[in-house]
């Protein structure tokens, strides 16, 4: 991996992430529209885990075996869909990018990224404190193509990481602490271990509204999911096709 030693929310960092897909973004740039059904879906994933036909029907509630071609091209392993408009649009403006070399948002923050800002050396802190480890900041690292990044919070040698969110929204907060549900959060941690070729990523979040409690900073770890990152280079590969294809189009109609 390429590490660039630069502040999370800084000029530099800006420009570091000028055209690159960030782990950020990873389920942004999966998001397709017109796939599977949930019943197509449950049917797949049984047959990929080693059910019989017949299991699959029975576990997603078909009485025959469906014959649908989006069913057949995911079993298959192909793509079935079409990239979401917000796959779209995030496409385009990484081609923009592209062509400009500067951030097309000109380094826009909302209020939530500005306080994970300030709130992650806290959080970094208080993950060193309960566990014992020392956390190297990383600043952001890339593919060696420069196509791929990740702000990635911490490293933690020699095979670790760490992702620290501060989350506002109490119903995200709900589902993390009482549920353990960090699913919204998949794609771009287990993009972190792909790129920075880990085994394991602590995921925290920190909420100093609860220290009161002695809860201020939930923490899980997550092992590296080869199958897993198989399948999100593989759409992630797609969408860097598609980002190549906006700026060949940009560029063409520019000479024209």
């Amino acid at each position: 991996m390429i590490l660039i030693e630069c502040e999370q929310g800084s000029a530099d960092w800006d420009l570091a992430r000028v055209g690159v897909i960030t782990a950020s973004m990873f389920s942004t740039a999966r998001q397709r529209v017109n796939g599977l059904t949930s019943q197509q879906q449950r049917y797949v994933d049984a047959i990929l885990a080693g059910a019989s036909v017949t299991g699959a029907c029975d576990i997603a509630g078909y009485k025959n075996q469906p014959r649908a071609e989006a069913i057949e091209r995911a079993l298959a392993g192909e793509s079935v869909g079409e990239p979401s408009e917000a796959a779209k649009n995030y496409a385009f403006r990484l081609a923009i990018e592209r062509i400009s070399r500067e951030p097309l948002d000109e380094g826009f923050q909302t209020y939530a990224m500005k306080r994970g800002h300030e709130l992650e050396p806290d959080a970094r802190m208080e993950h060193e404190l309960q566990t014992g480890l020392i956390v190297q900041r990383a600043g952001f690292v890339m593919t060696d193509d420069y196509l791929y990044g990740a702000s990635a919070d911490g490293l933690i040698a020699p095979d670790g990481g760490s992702e620290y969110k501060c989350l506002i929204s109490a119903e995200r907060l709900r589902d993390v602490w009482l549920f353990n549900d960090t699913s919204d959060f998949t794609d771009q941690v287990q993009g972190c271990m792909w790129i920075t070729d880990r085994q394991w990523w602590d995921f925290c979040v920190y909420c100093p509204s609860l220290k009161p409690i002695g809860k201020q900073l939930y923490r899980r770890r997550i092992a590296r999911d080869d199958a897993y990152i198989a399948a999100l280079q593989a759409d992630l590969f797609a969408f860097e096709r598609m980002v190549s294809d906006y700026e060949t189009t940009l560029r063409m109609k520019e000479a024209a």
